[in-house]
Formats: structure tokens, sequence, C-alpha cells
């Protein structure tokens, strides 16, 4: 066991507290790694305000960014001193796993949110003697984790570590959606509901893809002309329209191609499904909506429009992230644009800068490389 400071909610929508806990030395599969940087994201503040139910005490971060000091006894895909990103955990032998989706483990939940380690129930952390939970495999809040080699993927000692953390998660859940799950041929139009830090990632994406008409859809201006700066060809302010899906009509001509709601809110979902043509797709990401659960009319559905869930992107991570970083590296992916730095005491102030819209991804600097 060592001793590690990380940052605890103890009650819902309580406040982070900055503590000492106990950590376990790495088991034979497992990694321990140096926490460099973490950011913050979404399922991070759901799980704070209990919409997800991993139980408090709890230490949460899953865009763990660091450099690995140990490894157990079977682990040979990273050593002491490589730089490293954390993504989430999956069991390896489900179908959906076996299958090259790892995205869609059938465990995925009890090796994510239920606050132990998936294979044994157990967590590495512990608080005066009892336990706290784990949160997606990793707890990245905190100046070390110990997590199952399954997460870990090596990057590039070249490119700068405490900007990585997200890769692992948001931008990988944005960007994967457009480049893996729905997969659009060049010259085809997208629309992206919500562009926060995976909706901006989506729009990174379709420009990789090659799309031509992106259309960014939100509440906050500032998000929209970041979007536009990274290559959307038109944005709807939320506000400023009174008919979205009109307004996408009169821009395409018969809807978009592919339509895309990061958001999870029921009004935006129907907008999203009745904004892509017939014949089109539209893909869901998101969470545990605080609103009620979606309903969207059949008809537009029977008309051949496809409607689909994402998970994680359809990532596979140890392949998908070293492609983000290749095209962060040629200057086609800055998601760097839209990263805010906080100290790690500043957690409960990043949490509330993100809620009002006043950064978009908020990242933790936590320790030194």
């Amino acid at each position: 066991m060592r001793t590690v400071n990380a940052a605890v909610v103890t009650e819902p929508s309580g406040d982070f507290h900055i503590e000492e806990l106990t950590l376990s030395e790495p088991r034979a599969d497992e990694v321990l790694v140096r926490i460099v940087a973490t950011g913050i994201c979404p399922a991070d503040a759901a799980v704070r305000k209990q919409h997800f139910s991993t139980p408090l005490p709890a230490v949460l971060g899953h865009e763990g960014a660091g450099v690995v000091e140990a490894v157990g006894e079977n682990v040979t895909t990273v050593a002491p001193g490589d730089h490293v990103v954390l993504s989430f955990d999956h069991d390896r032998t489900c179908r959906n796993c076996r299958d090259g989706n790892p995205a869609y483990c059938s465990n995925l939940s009890a090796y994510n949110f239920a606050g132990v380690r998936g294979d044994t129930g157990t967590s590495p952390l512990q608080r005066d003697g009892d336990p706290v939970s784990l949160f997606f495999g990793q707890s990245s809040f905190a100046t070390h984790s110990v997590v199952s080699a399954r997460q870990v993927v090596a990057v590039p000692t070249d490119v700068p570590l405490e900007l990585l953390g997200p890769l692992g998660c948001s931008v990988q859940t944005g960007s994967g959606a457009v480049l893996n799950s729905l997969d659009p041929a060049p010259g085809t139009s997208i629309a992206v509901f919500g562009v926060g830090a995976v909706g901006l990632s989506a729009v990174l994406g379709a420009v990789v893809a090659g799309c031509t008409k992106i259309i960014a859809v939100d509440r906050l201006q500032s998000r929209l002309e970041m979007a536009e700066n990274f290559g959307a060809t038109h944005t709807i302010h939320v506000a400023e329209t009174t008919d979205f899906v009109e307004t996408i009509r009169e821009l395409t001509g018969d809807g978009v191609d592919f339509s895309l709601d990061t958001t999870s809110a029921p009004e935006r979902i129907r907008q999203a499904v009745r904004a892509t043509r017939e014949t089109g797709t539209c893909g869901l990401l998101g969470g545990a909506p605080e609103e009620p659960e979606p309903t969207f009319e059949l008809l537009p559905v029977l008309r051949g429009r496809r409607v689909r869930g994402i998970s994680q992107g359809d990532s596979i991570p140890a392949v998908f992230i070293p492609r983000l970083i290749e095209l962060y590296q040629q200057d086609r992916f800055p998601f760097d644009e839209f990263v805010t730095f906080y100290d790690f005491s500043d957690i409960n102030r990043a949490f509330e800068d993100v809620a009002d819209g006043r950064v978009i991804k908020p990242v933790l600097r936590i320790g030194d490389v």
C-alpha cells in the first residue's frame, strides 16, 4: 500500500476534498501510473450528482494521463517510464469484446460504474481502512492510479502529456462517433447538436472526414465561434432560431446526411432525427440526461432514417488514440484549443466553470512529467 492524494466526493452534489488515501500495489495484470493531468468530463459531473449510481464516497476522474511507475508481472504492453493515456475498462471476454467492440462490453457498467474492479469486486482505494469507490477503473482525480493493463495506451513522449488525457474519453467519443461510427464519405453533410468538448471533437472529425457542410448547433455563442474556427460551415444559435429543422433543411435541401446529438436533451434528439434526410443516420451520444427519457416520432424513422446509439465513438483506444495524436501533430486536429488548465486544488472551481459554460474542457494539472 502507498499513500496518495485524491479528490474525494462524499455526498450527492458535494464539494471535492483532497485527502490522503491508501492505494494498493498493482496486481499481476495491473499498472501503477503517476498522474500528470486528467480531464473533467460530464460523466464525472453525473456521478457527483448521482445521476449515475456509482457509490459514494468516490474518487472520480476517467481521462487520466501520466507516467508508468510499476507494472504487474504479467504486463507486457507498457514499462516503467512510459507515457500513457488511460481509457475505459472492459472484460475482453464477452462476445462484443471478442468481436472487437470493447466500447459495447456486456459488462461495461460493472467495470466502470460499480465502484469496484469488475473482475474481483474490490477497490484499490481505501480511507481509514474502508473502501472508496473506484471510477472507470482508474479514479484519476488522484496523484496515482492503479489500473488494468487493458486501459493503458502508450503515447509518444514528444507530445505534451498534460494535454492528452481527454483523448481517453470525450475527444475519442466525439471524433470517433464521426470517423468510426457514422463514417461519412467526403462531400457529405453533418449537423452536430451541442458543441462542447465532445461536439467540437465531432466537428474536427467531420473536417478530417471531408464533410463539406458541417452545421453546429449550440446555446452558447462562444462555442459556435470555436466550431466555426474548427471548420463548421454553418452555425445555429439555439436562442436565435425558432425552427432548427427548417433552417437545416434550407441549408441542405432535404436534411443532412448525418446528425449527431451530444446533449441527451429530449427536444434536441427529436430535432436531430427530423433534421436528418431520409436514408440518413442520426447518432446519439450522451450519458445520464437530467430531463425525462427522450421520445421521437416513429414516422421519420420508418421513412428510412437510421437512429443508433454510440458508445466511446466505437473506439479501440489503443488503435484510435494514436491516430488522433498523429492528426494533432500534423495540425489537423487542434483539440488543445478548447482545453483550459487548472491546478488540482482548484477542482471545485473547474467544475463550476464548465457547468456555467465559461470553459469547454477543464484539465487538472496534478503532477510533473
